[in-house]
């Protein structure tokens, strides 16, 4: 089994993320308008009234007039806090803001956090009961045995809306989905096999459960907590524990293990024994889910055993049984049809659900969001991957159907093609791609150069990179100011990063003598100044690594302005053959991506260059999984009004329509009658009207605009300027640019250089 790459944090940098910008990860923004005086009375008064008054008189309307139809409560007491234990309500804050996070990340849910500051079982069920109107949904979080199992028993007689303890009921059903799987793949039948369940905590009490309902035998099954098994001898019991207690003689795990199918470990670290695995039975299953360590590790099992499967909690090895896979899209499923509770037919068709993904054929699209890899049901593959964006059309729906089936929906679904295409809108295309990009570049593992080395935000990244096993990256900095930086941001200054510079002898009379060939006749520039170009200017450097084949990609800016990096580096290399050079800005908002060029380029770019613009366009959004609808964008529509502005941008169309290229275009036309389909009806002759993703602008001074503005007003995420038409995966990072921005960039600079042919001609 091959360990992934897993990522590491300074607690500093933890810190730093958590106060940056705002303090914490979440806010609360409006969904309506508040600009003009009669908003702001029909959002309060006097217009709140009449929905006031409607929800008074059919309370259901609640799901209409407000929010509650989407907003779930993350709420904790603190009192099993991750593997910290009981660290107090307000500690666990910011892990309910995180899953708060996941909940609007994953499924589009709205989700806030509420700590409760008390151990008292009546005192929390209370305080829940007199807020719970106001959400639809509730999800228990970090809260310790046995009170979570109180606290949700009442909670779920006393409320109708669905009350779910994730640590419980999401572990139970991942882990159900896994196990079924892999009892499949070693033609293991689940009313035979012995099961051997090590933990008695909330989450393994929930998984057994579950497993006794899906037909698993209880006989069968023997739970062990920290004093041994649980056996019917046993005395001082709770009535929790006392319903898994088994007729055997084992008293411990050694004596319990014996002749096992399935060992489900939910417990501590290194319990299980490599004597324990050999003992059990032919094809054995060994589900080690501790954290932040397994009660053993996958190479410790096969170094006894070829014969098993193994799945774990952790993200650095196959088979991750991760709650994220679930309490997302289970939420999303019972909130769209408002539903009263999560029943056990609900669990279960969301755990089957999961099951049958691992074990369809994965589809291209699937593959191009994974980077290319396509995963194949076996051994190592008994569970969707956390990213496969499959999850969010296909859980909800087997979700809402067994709501609707068992009579606990308030909301019927006619049509669940049509809900199901509405769920892919809710992901965001841009985590997709970039999952997608990273998937595919840990594979190849290109050399890319940080040329700003010495910047925080760029060491940072760099440090990200190779921590997340994107590559391996190479600092252009001085060694001591290195060292420097990652005491400030908590790292050791041993930091395993390659770092180069100028001191570097052999390097720089290559690179000299490569600069002073390529512009000695062009710029008239003698050997020395070359040298010095080369020893005083970083990003020369990293142009010349990249140039000269010492690395893959590049990456710089961030410290300086675009215009001065991009003249830098146009020293060193050359555009692709055949191809325009431009700046390409990706940008996600509510759900929907478009590209806008040339942002940094061309100033006034002319019919020919704006049609080359589309061109290159077209071909890389491709590479990005977009079909491109390209509309060249003016302050005109069709030439209404025409004016000498809006003459070189007709042109441009006329230039593609004579080459007949192979992607849909039209213009003139402005942005809203671009990307708004309410124009449809007036331009029903046009494919673009309404549905366009690539908008061609008729200058650089627009496209910046414009990009910076949706990027600094709205919630639009913004990937780039990427330069397309250099001929070599080189990336700018705009001026004081975020370390994920950097990433991201690195990351496309690499993936560039693993799927372009820098030298042919486009």
């Amino acid at each position: 089994m091959k360990k992934k790459n897993i990522e590491h944090y300074s607690d500093k940098e933890a810190l730093d993320f958590h106060n940056s910008n705002k303090s914490g990860k979440i806010e609360i923004i409006s969904s309506k308008p508040m600009t003009t005086k009669r908003d702001l009375a029909l959002a309060y008064s006097p217009g709140v009234a009449a929905p006031v008054k409607a929800i008074s008189a059919n309370p259901e309307l609640a799901y209409d007039y407000t929010t509650k139809g989407n907003l779930v409560a993350v709420i904790s007491n603190g009192s099993a806090i991750l593997g910290l234990g009981n660290l107090g309500a307000i500690a666990s804050k910011p892990v309910m803001e995180g899953k708060a996070v996941l909940f609007k990340r994953f499924a589009d849910i709205d989700a806030i956090d509420l700590e409760i500051d008390s151990n008292d079982t009546d005192e929390i069920i209370n305080s829940i009961k007199n807020f719970a109107k106001s959400f639809g949904g509730i999800n228990l979080e970090d809260i310790a045995a046995p009170a979570c199992f109180i606290i949700e028993d009442k909670l779920k007689k006393l409320l109708d809306i669905p009350v779910f303890h994730d640590d419980q009921h999401g572990t139970a059903i991942i882990t159900y989905a896994a196990l079924m799987n892999a009892l499949d793949i070693q033609k293991k039948d689940k009313k035979k096999i012995r099961i051997v369940v090590n933990g008695a905590g909330a989450s393994a009490m929930a998984c057994t459960n579950l497993l006794l309902k899906s037909g698993v035998k209880k006989s069968n099954i023997i739970m062990l907590d920290s004093k041994g098994v649980i056996n019917k001898k046993r005395k001082n019991l709770n009535k929790w524990k006392s319903f898994y207690a088994s007729n055997t003689k084992a008293k411990n795990l050694k004596e319990a293990i014996k002749d096992a199918d399935v060992f489900l470990g939910l417990s501590s670290a290194g319990v299980l024994s490599k004597e324990n695995v050999v003992s059990m039975s032919k094809n054995p299953i060994i589900f080690a889910c501790a954290n932040p360590d397994p009660e053993i590790t996958p190479e410790e099992v096969e170094d006894v055993r070829k014969d098993a499967i193994i799945a774990t909690g952790r993200s650095d090895y196959p088979n991750q049984v991760n709650n994220l896979i679930g309490f997302p899209y289970i939420f999303r499923g019972a909130l769209d049809v408002r539903a009263k509770t999560i029943n056990d037919e609900m669990k279960i068709a969301a755990a089957n659900a999961i099951a049958s993904l691992a074990r369809e054929r994965v589809p291209d699209e699937v593959v191009a969001a994974m980077g290319g890899e396509r995963p194949k049901y076996g051994k190592e593959y008994i569970i969707p991957s956390t990213f496969d964006p499959r999850l969010i059309n296909v859980i909800p729906v087997a979700v809402a159907k067994a709501a609707i089936k068992t009579g606990v929906a308030r909301k019927r679904i006619d049509n669940f093609d049509f809900y199901s295409e509405q769920l892919k809108q809710r992901l965001d295309p841009s985590v997709t791609i970039m999952q997608g990009i990273n998937s595919q570049i840990k594979k190849t593992q290109k050399k890319v150069v940080f040329a700003d080395g010495e910047d925080e935000n760029t060491l940072k990244a760099a440090i990200a990179f190779k921590n997340s096993g994107l590559g391996i990256p190479i600092l252009v900095a001085k060694e001591k100011v290195v060292k420097e930086r990652l005491k400030d941001i908590g790292y050791s200054e041993n930091f395993n990063i390659e770092i180069i510079n100028s001191t570097k002898k052999n390097l720089r009379e290559k690179y000299s003598n490569y600069i002073f060939k390529k512009l000695h006749r062009s710029q008239g520039l003698l050997e020395r100044d070359c040298d010095r170009l080369i020893r005083n200017d970083r990003v020369i450097w990293g142009s010349c690594m990249v140039a000269c084949g010492d690395a893959d990609a590049m990456v710089t800016g961030n410290t300086r302005r675009y215009g001065q990096s991009l003249q830098k580096i146009i020293k060193v290399v050359d555009p692709r053959p055949g191809e325009i050079m431009f700046g390409l800005n990706m940008v996600v908002n509510k759900g929907r991506t478009v590209f806008i060029g040339d942002t940094s380029v061309h100033e006034y770019p002319t019919s020919k260059q704006l049609a080359e613009i589309a061109i290159s366009s077209a071909r890389v959004i491709r590479l990005f999984g977009f079909t491109p609808k390209v509309a060249f964008l003016s302050h005109s529509t069709f030439g209404q009004p025409m004016t000498s502005r809006t003459k070189h941008i007709r042109d441009a169309v006329e230039i593609l329509k004579k080459m007949k290229v192979d992607f849909k275009f039209d213009g003139d036309m402005q942005p809203d009658v671009a990307l708004n389909d309410e124009y449809k009806e007036l331009y029903p002759l046009s494919d673009i009207v309404g549905n366009a993703n690539v908008l061609i602008m008729p200058g650089q001074h627009s496209a910046a605009i414009s990009y910076k503005i949706m990027k600094s007003m709205s919630s639009a995420k913004v990937i780039g300027p990427l330069l397309i038409g250099l001929g070599a995966a080189i990336e700018i990072a705009p001026l004081r640019c975020s370390t994920s921005e950097i990433l991201n960039l690195a990351s496309v600079a690499a993936y560039s250089a693993g799927v372009i042919d820098y030298n042919k001609k486009n």
